[in-house]
């Protein structure tokens, strides 16, 4: 049955989702879930001054809303009431945020875990950048969502041979 449900931001906690070193500072993007089900999901995130993210696309549309500061999506600078729509099967990226970083509004209709579209090309911008990327931090998600499906640059890939 539809049901109305409202959250206010104050009443969530921050959660890191992706964390970074840039040199002697640790830098990261941090979100609120404000609604997360199977058919929508509602964030509210905070990139922190020059974060990067990889290029990548999610397994449902996807629409990001500049509500501060500012994120460059690949070439494409967009500041404070950007719109940005990205359908399904799309990429966007890299990202980064400006200098005194971004707070976006994302809404996903249905699946929000991320594609990775360029995780060889991620790796070199890093590498030139001379960012240590660090190990997704741990979420906390609905028991149905299932594993994160986005990179994880900070974690050596597993070679051992069984």
């Amino acid at each position: 049955m539809p049901e109305l449900r409202i959250t206010r931001l104050d009443d969530v906690e921050w959660q890191e989702v992706k964390a970074q070193q840039h040199g002697d500072r640790r830098v990261s993007v941090r979100e609120k879930y404000l609604e997360w089900t199977p058919e929508l999901m509602v964030l509210y995130a905070r990139y922190d001054p020059g974060m990067l993210t990889e290029r990548h696309g999610h397994r449902s549309d996807h629409i990001v809303y500049v509500l501060e500061g500012e994120i460059t999506v690949g070439d494409e600078r967009c500041g404070p009431g950007t719109n940005i729509v990205l359908e399904q099967g799309a990429a966007f990226g890299p990202i980064e945020a400006g200098p005194d970083g971004a707070l976006l509004l994302e809404i996903m209709m249905g699946d929000p875990r991320s594609v990775p579209a360029d995780p060889d090309g991620f790796a070199a911008l890093l590498a030139e950048r001379g960012i240590t990327p660090l190990p997704n931090p741990s979420i906390e998600a609905p028991e149905w969502f299932g594993p994160r499906t986005d990179s994880n640059p900070g974690v050596a890939p597993d070679t051992s041979r069984g």
